[in-house]
């Protein structure tokens, strides 16, 4: 029997990823085997198209693998109801929320809905959970406005309190810091970095934020055309693994530096 690290809170075996295409797949990465440990910030890195929201996406159970499984714990995702799942992960993806009446505080309200009753009134431990997330994601002034009012920014940490007060164990989120200019892409990515360190929850991100992701990251998975590489940021920098992410006619990565640099003419 294989033994487990009680630790390894997501882990793919012989995992493919892709899309249909004209009725046939179309593999976009395969033979991906991963081990995510719990209490982590995770960020997936590679150049557009390679797969990153494919495979978070996957992760997620938002689409169906090619082939291949992946397990929560020693479960198996494809065994999991809709609601055992809403229980273990929630997602924050980067399609704009339909404009609605809803105050940030009714927002963030929904991530209950795994646990609230027939009539969806919140219990104590409900509202517990709500006003923690709210503290967490530090928005309590903006809780009583409507969502749809607030900044980009802002906009992200209510969809994150949102997951937080689901209170799964995973947390994914699809390009958290596309729209953000650098102070507030700075502010989120710190956020993550502190509710791991609080919570002990596993927090993936899908991201284009290299330099960010080496400096605050716990572990890296970077898609790359003939590789995937799972590692802390170190073990990539020491193995080399960022020399090939971009054409180095413009950028190479310093490793003194530990970050992407404009090559000068």
């Amino acid at each position: 029997m294989k033994k487990t690290n009680q630790n390894i809170i997501l882990r793919t075996e012989n995992l493919s990823i892709g899309y249909q295409q004209k009725k046939e797949d179309k593999i976009v990465a395969s033979g991906i085997n991963l081990e995510i440990k719990r209490g982590k910030l995770v960020t997936i890195l590679g150049k557009n198209g390679i797969g990153k929201s494919t495979l978070l996406r996957t992760l997620s159970k938002v689409q169906n693998p090619i082939s291949g499984d992946i397990f929560i714990y020693q479960k198996k995702l494809n065994e999991l109801s809709e609601k055992e799942l809403s229980k273990q992960v929630s997602l924050v993806l980067t399609e704009r929320i339909p404009e609605s009446q809803l105050t940030v505080y009714e927002l963030i309200a929904l991530g209950r809905q795994p646990y609230t009753n027939w009539i969806d009134k919140l219990s104590e431990k409900d509202i517990e959970k709500i006003e923690t997330a709210i503290h967490q994601t530090e928005i309590t002034h903006l809780k009583n406005n409507l969502f749809y009012e607030l900044s980009d920014g802002q906009l992200q940490r209510a969809l994150i309190a949102r997951a937080l007060a689901q209170d799964t164990e995973i947390i994914i989120l699809d390009e958290p810091t596309a729209h953000l200019d650098i102070h507030h892409t700075i502010k989120i990515f710190s956020l993550l970095k502190k509710l791991v360190k609080e919570t002990q929850k596993t927090v993936i991100i899908s991201s284009h934020e290299v330099n960010m992701s080496i400096q605050l990251a716990d572990e890296i998975i970077l898609l790359t055309e003939n590789k995937l590489y799972s590692e802390t940021p170190k073990k990539l920098i020491k193995e080399n693994a960022f020399d090939t992410l971009f054409p180095q006619e413009l950028i190479y990565f310093n490793k003194d530096l530990q970050q992407f640099v404009v090559r000068k003419k």
